[in-house]
């Protein structure tokens, strides 16, 4: 995608999807990635330029072999019987943007964002006896990823789903259906990688 953008700049990311065979939507992530990382510049009603990596090349390929145990947050963590209220102030307190939910024997089962929590508060249901099993998203309807994940990956799946945060898990014994949690990547995490390659100092 580096190369058509040098040697075709300016150019749309149409024509780009047009000489990868693919559509603009399908690289909308990776696009926004290069942009992101200051690889590419994205000029409205113009196109794609090639900006260069100079210096900060080294340092975005140190990037782009990592996996996500290497940068991943813990994250907070609940049970299904845990009441809504609760969870409010420990999301609030700990600066987070979602809530991992485990079930009895300590798998992924469910996930709470903030815009659900505010959902349920704004609908007045008393959350002080409301279990968070009552919001929460279900499996198998939690994007998650793998451990050995790479960040680029990751980070295009945050940007492609427009969502904060993904679960690091590992299927226990490679049953996909038994996901042990081991950590979260988040957009705050790109954040911060991006700042450390542009801004190293």
């Amino acid at each position: 995608m580096i190369d058509i953008v040098k040697e075709n700049q300016p150019i749309t990311g149409e024509k780009i999807g047009a000489k990868l065979h693919v559509s603009r939507a399908a690289l909308r992530a990776d696009l926004s990635i290069l942009t992101m990382f200051h690889i590419l510049d994205a000029r409205p009603k113009v196109g794609y330029f090639y900006l260069g990596e100079g210096d900060s090349d080294l340092r975005l390929s140190a990037v782009s072999d990592l996996s996500v145990t290497d940068v991943m947050t813990v994250p907070v963590i609940a049970r299904q019987n845990d009441m809504i209220y609760d969870l409010i102030v420990r999301l609030f307190l700990e600066d987070s943007s979602s809530i991992y939910v485990l079930d009895d024997e300590d798998y992924l089962c469910g996930i709470v964002s903030r815009k659900d929590l505010l959902k349920v508060t704004i609908g007045g249901a008393d959350v002080s006896h409301l279990p968070i099993a009552t919001v929460m998203t279900r499996m198998p309807n939690i994007l998650t990823i793998k451990e050995e994940t790479l960040v680029p990956q990751a980070a295009a799946l945050l940007v492609r789903n427009e969502i904060d945060s993904l679960p690091v898990v590992r299927a226990e014994d490679g049953n996909e259906e038994k996901l042990k949690v081991l950590g979260k990547f988040s957009k705050t995490i790109v954040a911060n990688l991006f700042v450390e390659i542009i801004h190293p100092e």
